[in-house]
């Protein structure tokens, strides 16, 4: 029970950070739980909640216990990682704050991107990806492999260490996770005004791809009998006890992000079903049933 009331941090430039995202959206808000919606689209006070829960638990990860346990434990410190590169981005985009707060830090609601539906039928959808160039055709597998190699390099045993010695390179490591993990969820799951470049079943073989990757990771440390992080060693830790670690951490690393990538990949293929192109699937399907086979379509011989 000490471990979760004592030990909350004050880190004053998570505060601010904090403060003023939750604060420019909130101030955005005003005049949009009111407005129009159109029929299907989630209610802004629902999109709200989750990016501000998104944000609260990025602030929780660096002020709460956890970030003073994750310079202890490399478990600790693989929960961490997997909230701040993971479970916070996807609430955070899930949120779509992206003209909220832009209304809220005073910028009237212009993007510095190009605007794009956020509601629309499955056929307009399909063409806008087809007359897509090939450049945003390929960024999302960009992106991707992006987010797999900052995973892999922020997991190697000098980068690792140096974050525990380091606050710069601490802090360089918790933004580049966030970062990359919006970018990641934005490839992912749509993001009004912004929508995803790739089909839903496009979108859930990234899925598989990042979590292969975060798989295999986490079972190197499961299994790896070697001592990786020396870091570690001197907080009621002997060598054997900093192995134990490392291989809970690699538990974490493995199993925790299967749950958000599980839940978005039903998703993803619940929504491939509801799409015009899993229509024509269909219709193929039941024109082979209703073929006339060989077989007697009645019990007996012919």
């Amino acid at each position: 029970m000490n471990m979760v009331v004592s030990h909350w941090s004050a880190n004053v430039a998570a505060l601010a950070v904090y403060v003023v995202a939750a604060a420019a959206h909130l101030l955005g808000m005003r005049g949009e739980a009111t407005g129009p919606r159109r029929p299907g689209q989630p209610r802004p006070l629902a999109r709200a909640a989750a990016y501000q829960a998104g944000l609260l638990l990025a602030l929780l990860a660096v002020v709460s216990p956890m970030g003073y346990w994750s310079y202890r434990f490399v478990w600790a410190r693989d929960l961490q990682d997997v909230i701040l590169a993971i479970v916070a981005p996807a609430l955070i985009v899930l949120g779509a704050p992206w003209r909220t707060l832009s209304r809220g830090l005073r910028l009237g609601g212009r993007l510095p991107w190009p605007d794009q539906r956020a509601a629309g039928n499955a056929g307009d959808d399909d063409a806008a990806r087809r007359n897509r160039s090939p450049g945003w055709r390929v960024l999302p597998i960009v992106v991707t492999v992006a987010f797999c190699a900052i995973w892999w390099i922020w997991h190697l045993p000098a980068p690792f260490d140096a974050a525990l010695h380091s606050s710069a390179v601490y802090a360089l490591e918790m933004a580049s996770y966030l970062a990359a993990g919006v970018l990641l969820w934005l490839q992912l799951v749509d993001s009004p005004p912004l929508r995803p470049q790739l089909s839903p079943l496009r979108r859930v073989a990234l899925l598989l791809c990042v979590a292969a990757s975060g798989t295999v990771l986490g079972l190197i440390r499961v299994y790896s009998s070697g001592l990786a992080y020396p870091a570690y060693l001197g907080f009621r830790h002997h060598v054997l006890s900093v192995v134990s670690d490392q291989q809970a951490g690699g538990a974490v690393l493995w199993v925790i992000p299967l749950v958000p990538f599980s839940i978005a990949a039903v998703a993803l293929a619940v929504g491939w079903l509801n799409e015009d192109e899993s229509e024509a699937t269909a219709a193929d399907f039941d024109r082979l049933l209703r073929h006339k086979s060989a077989w007697p379509s009645r019990p007996g011989l012919r």
